[in-house]
């Protein structure tokens, strides 16, 4: 008996827009939620587990409220909280924006020749290990939140 191929089927365009939309949703409900319950106020987001346990602010710290003062217009005070975050946002906004297009054009996953993805992860790991240290450091400390 001859097995009945089976067509394979593309994808439809809502199935493939279904990452980079979630994503793009779910980062502009935290963004909204972050204008309107304001992270300045202590303890209003909880607490650094990092900061907490050790005394010195994380990668992250000041990020929720960089994101709070970007929202209300304040860059300077957005690069005072956590100039990381902010510099990194636009590198982030880029990556949503092509995989977002990918999705709505069907394109092939792109090709790996800009690298693995592990050592873009190795590239941020250490990136934002070095920040942390940085805002650490007597010489950096106008980097901590």
């Amino acid at each position: 008996m001859a097995g009945t191929p089976f067509a394979v089927t593309e994808p439809s365009r809502l199935h493939r827009l279904r990452g980079p939309l979630l994503t793009g949703g779910v980062a502009a409900g935290l963004v909204l939620a972050l204008h309107f319950r304001d992270p300045h106020s202590s303890g209003s987001w909880g607490l650094c587990p990092w900061l907490v346990l050790t005394g010195h602010p994380c990668p992250g710290c000041g990020s929720l409220r960089a994101v709070n003062d970007l929202t209300n217009g304040d860059l300077v005070g957005a690069l005072s909280s956590n100039l990381l975050l902010v510099v990194m946002l636009p590198l982030l906004a880029f990556w949503w924006v092509r995989w977002t297009q990918r999705a709505w054009s069907g394109a092939p996953p792109p090709d790996r020749s800009g690298g693995h993805p592990g050592l873009w992860i190795a590239l941020g790991t250490v990136v934002m290990f070095g920040f942390a240290v940085l805002r650490n450091l007597p010489a950096g400390s106008w980097l901590a939140p």
